[in-house]
């Protein structure tokens, strides 16, 4: 799954990396930016962090209390 961010200069792609099955970090969040050099939030074009099925339910769980808590209007509203 992608997830565009930033005026679509950054692409966030989440998905379960078969190539590191054997390994408990296999679900990949990679991260391309696509804009001037000066504009980039990491140094390079494209960052991937690995993390466990566990670290991923975690991020899963921030998310879904940060939106709880957020302000906007949801879907519907």
């Amino acid at each position: 799954m992608s997830i565009r961010l930033l005026d679509n200069s950054l692409q966030v792609t989440i998905y379960y990396d078969e190539c590191d099955c054997d390994y408990e970090d296999n679900i990949c969040i990679s991260i391309v930016e696509d804009c001037p050099e000066e504009e980039k939030i990491f140094r390079h074009d494209e960052t991937n962090i690995y993390l466990t099925a566990e670290q991923a339910i975690q991020l899963i769980q921030a998310l879904t209390n940060a939106t709880s808590d957020s302000k906007l209007p949801q879907h519907g509203d």
